[in-house]
């Protein structure tokens, strides 16, 4: 039970049954069609990638973030955040490295429904790439208390990684509407950029979820008219690196949990030398690869 599951780069088979033959892979591609929505919006909404069955699984390990109860390889998490905006009013748990910890969230990693579409989108020449993990993320918003995530840019918590080949994956755990704090974003805004640069952050914490309006332009202003993501249980958004999105306060009377999966094609690097991860350092300019990024589909596999 100690063993840290990073070290193990396939699915154990316990939320799926793995690809045996590779004729199998291709029943999980999208359509040109999705492919091109997700170029011009840059998300893609309602993808399903997970039964319902399948989710009350992995809402089973999902208890040992929300509660006291421990687990023997808690402490290989990245980071934790009981609640991160510190306001007990607005409550909204975040955690990180968790498919080191339990076995439903470490195969998660691997799914075939996600890890095939990560190919198609992390180029935008539409040629497949073999996809390499770069981590996951938990945020729960409790009933009445939950707490947002304020307006951003994925890419732009992320430049210590370069090129910008990156992808994420919000899985929903729970159905999510405007009421319980579903993902909006803004179409077109991935276009969005400095000079090459993502956004700034402007909120840390998640406090302040209209900040980013003090650093847009005005024709950004302009455009920025959010569209809210209205996933079912089981389904998922997809989105590029600089789609900016956030989500409001949960003040129903329903869960919000959400199991995000984030993606980097193989080849991208190392921007500095300081850690990428808790307890990971990879040199300036050397490639990202090692137990905690795997490959987890290479299109030479079909």
């Amino acid at each position: 039970m100690t063993t840290d599951l990073s070290t193990i780069h396939k699915p154990l088979g316990v939320l799926y049954d793995p690809i045996k033959d590779k004729s199998e892979w291709s029943k999980f591609k999208l359509t040109n069609e999705q492919i091109e929505q997700f170029w011009r919006d840059g998300y893609l909404l309602n993808v399903p990638v997970l039964t319902e069955e399948q989710c009350d699984k992995v809402l089973e390990d999902y208890i040992y973030f929300l509660t006291d109860k421990s687990h023997p390889r808690k402490n290989l998490l990245y980071e934790f955040h009981s609640n991160q905006s510190g306001d007990p009013n607005n409550v909204l748990m975040h955690c990180l490295g968790h498919w080191r910890v339990t076995e439903h969230f470490h195969d998660l990693v691997f799914l075939p429904n996600v890890v095939v579409p990560a190919s198609q989108l992390l180029d935008k020449n539409n040629r497949e790439v073999a996809v390499r993990f770069w981590h996951d993320q938990l945020f729960a918003k409790p009933p009445n208390i939950g707490g947002g995530v304020a307006w951003h840019q994925d890419y732009s918590y992320w430049i210590r990684t370069v090129p910008m080949r990156h992808l994420t994956v919000h899985i929903a755990l729970d159905d999510q509407s405007a009421e319980n704090g579903a993902l909006h974003y803004v179409p077109g805004s991935h276009n969005w950029n400095r000079n090459g640069l993502p956004l700034p952050v402007t909120d840390f914490n998640f406090k302040d979820m209209e900040s980013i309006q003090t650093i847009l332009t005005e024709e950004e202003k302009a455009a920025f008219k959010p569209i809210c993501g209205n996933l079912k249980k089981g389904e998922a958004s997809f989105h590029h690196p600089l789609a900016v999105h956030g989500s409001y306060g949960n003040r129903s009377q329903r869960p919000r949990r959400a199991a995000v999966l984030n993606y980097f094609a193989d080849g991208v690097k190392s921007d500095t030398n300081e850690e990428l991860l808790k307890g990971s350092k990879i040199p300036k300019g050397q490639k990202m690869e090692g137990d905690f990024y795997p490959i987890v589909f290479d299109p030479k596999w079909m």
